[in-house]
């Protein structure tokens, strides 16, 4: 299945898309929220690992909802190197299926089920990750990578 086209501005405005990754492997990973707990540690465990994603001519994407300047704040705190998308109408989430209905103290709401896709040199799906447990998780998408 090819993955969803998208284009969405990083941290620093930058636009930044599907078709940036033609060649190479692409992970996506959506995650919640900036800032909060498991979101942090997901995106330093990328962070730290990156190095090792680029020998494997892989490209790494964060994306969450939000605004431009909110990824700004965040990547500059953990000192994060690759991209932060901001997906603020959320299309991108809904169009890769991850906008989905949640609970939370009693409360139903639509957010975003921590997922991620590894796509394929070709544009297609290689494996997709959902309702992901962050810890171990940036290791297991690195060893998935052939």
């Amino acid at each position: 299945m090819n993955a969803p086209a998208f284009s969405l501005p990083d941290q620093t405005a930058t636009l930044r898309s599907l078709a940036d990754a033609k060649g190479k492997h692409l992970v996506v990973f959506f995650y919640p929220r900036d800032s909060t707990p498991g979101c942090t540690v997901e995106a330093g465990d990328f962070q730290r690992l990156l190095p090792q994603f680029t020998k494997k001519n892989t490209l790494v994407y964060g994306i969450s909802q939000g605004k431009v300047k909110g990824k700004e704040k965040f990547a500059c705190a953990l000192g994060l190197t690759y991209p932060i998308l901001a997906d603020e109408d959320q299309a991108v989430c809904k169009a890769f299926g991850i906008w989905k209905p949640k609970k939370f103290m009693g409360k139903e709401f639509l957010g975003i089920v921590r997922s991620t896709f590894l796509i394929g040199p070709d544009g297609k799906i290689v494996k997709h990750w959902d309702k992901v447990s962050v810890k171990g998780h940036a290791e297991e998408v690195l060893a998935e990578i052939k």
